[in-house]
């Protein structure tokens, strides 16, 4: 077994625990060049690594944001990012410690939440993430899809400089909200690497705008990738999406003719959008919109349990009690009675018995009671209670991040 130690990072580590990311995560080495464009957006403050002899061979990272949460709240959280094992020290308790060690300083902190977005889905559970919310990779065939006549028109479309793009999205993110459970806030150190390099002066990404009644509404930013070859010279482009937000649906709807309405364009993909985003609705020919995937986006790890469902609503139902085992968080373990008027600890007998990660696919509201008890991740001790269940954490708009980190 590795001899290895895990602490936080000093300042003086930031660049070679970056470098140990990017290297695990299969991409260059860190040039004078990046580190200057993105240093700034990787603080010492959040990030555990483990050390060997000095030298980093891990590396865990969070920021803090907030999250919606059913009932329109936003609740602090941890957003879990940047984690990686050098590729000669992996499968040697060196992720384990890291987390462990992560999740203990963000329940200090008094965060009632973290997420996360998982390379790998097998990897997370043990440490009591769910799968929360999911997305779906769309493709829309070009020039045969088009919105019918009775989808809202109006407003305006308009492209940014890729000055303006840096500049103006931050506020207009924030100007649109976080209108559906599973959105996050995204703080200023956010932009420089997730968001500016894609659209900046040496970026490929493209930004639009839409303006509506009150002013700007909406956005998309995506790339064009040429398709054309010898062998099909008439193939066009492809619209590919990166990201994709709006305040209604009337901007969302416009923002949509835009990408529909570009010239040469043999299609349009966009990944990770909201499983209940209505697309194919908009168009005369719902067939021209193809569902590709379903995938996992979104995973989320209750740390402090009874916050975490104090801080969301429940539609009207009878009153369950949820049983909660956290093995790494034991004080998380008990019993908590959920209604219509909140959640609170109880020495109730149990209803339906669940450990944390499976608690976290069903705090959003991705998932119901039902379908994880017929999975098995519920013991059911009352054979009404995943009704019941069902109802109190049920969401009228499917859960969804929308956010890259």
């Amino acid at each position: 077994m590795t001899a290895f130690d895990v602490r936080p990072i000093t300042e003086e580590e930031r660049r070679s625990t970056f470098d140990v990311l990017r290297r695990a995560l299969h991409t260059q080495r860190v040039t004078d060049d990046v580190w200057t464009r993105v240093g700034n957006s990787w603080p010492a403050a959040r990030k555990f690594g483990a050390f060997e002899g000095g030298a980093p061979i891990g590396i865990v990272s969070s920021f803090d944001t907030e999250i919606a949460v059913p009932g329109g709240r936003s609740v602090p959280a941890a957003a879990v990012e940047g984690v990686g094992v050098r590729a000669d020290r992996t499968r040697r308790g060196v992720l384990s410690a890291m987390m462990a060690t992560q999740l203990a300083d963000i329940a200090a902190r008094g965060l009632p939440l973290a997420v996360l977005h998982a390379s790998e889905p097998t990897i997370y559970g043990r440490f009591g993430y769910g799968s929360a919310a999911l997305g779906k990779t769309l493709r829309v065939a070009r020039p045969a899809a088009r919105l019918h006549e009775r989808v809202p028109a109006g407003g305006d479309v308009r492209l940014l400089t890729p000055e303006d793009a840096v500049k103006e999205l931050p506020a207009l993110y924030r100007r649109i909200g976080l209108h559906r459970p599973g959105m996050i806030a995204r703080p200023e150190l956010w932009w420089p690497i997730s968001h500016d390099g894609h659209v900046g002066p040496d970026g490929s990404h493209l930004v639009a705008v839409h303006s509506g009644p009150d002013g700007d509404d909406g956005f998309v930013v995506y790339a064009t990738i040429n398709r054309r070859s010898f062998e099909a010279p008439d193939q066009g482009a492809v619209l590919d999406v990166h990201d994709l937000h709006a305040a209604g649906p009337a901007a969302r709807a416009a923002l949509w003719r835009y990408l529909l309405s570009v010239d040469l364009v043999s299609g349009v993909h966009a990944r990770h959008r909201p499983v209940d985003e209505p697309l194919a609705l908009l168009l005369t020919d719902h067939r021209h919109a193809a569902t590709l995937a379903v995938e996992d986006d979104l995973w989320l790890r209750p740390v402090d349990v009874a916050a975490a469902l104090a801080a969301r609503t429940y539609r009207a139902a009878g009153p369950v009690v949820l049983a909660v085992t956290d093995r790494l968080l034991p004080a998380n373990t008990g019993h908590y009675e959920i209604g219509p008027d909140g959640a609170r600890r109880t020495d109730a007998a149990a209803d339906l018995a669940l450990d944390v990660d499976t608690l976290g696919m069903l705090y959003l509201g991705q998932w119901s009671a039902t379908a994880l008890a017929e999975a098995g991740r519920i013991d059911v001790r009352d054979a009404a209670a995943p009704a019941r269940a069902d109802e109190l954490f049920t969401t009228v708009s499917a859960p969804w991040c929308g956010t890259h980190f």
